[in-house]
């Protein structure tokens, strides 16, 4: 049940980050996206764990 969970909140993730990334026109833009995208799923997670 909690892979399920972390999965579909996964895809959440990054179908809600789809957008931004592709109105990255940069190299440097899309590594920011990313890294952003990162750093708010380690904090959701660090917030949610026992």
């Amino acid at each position: 049940m909690r892979r399920h969970l972390s999965l579909a909140l996964m895809l959440l993730a990054l179908s809600g980050l789809a957008p931004i990334l592709g109105a990255c026109q940069t190299t440097a833009g899309v590594g920011q996206d990313i890294s952003a995208g990162g750093h708010a799923l380690t904090n959701s997670a660090e917030k949610h764990a026992p």
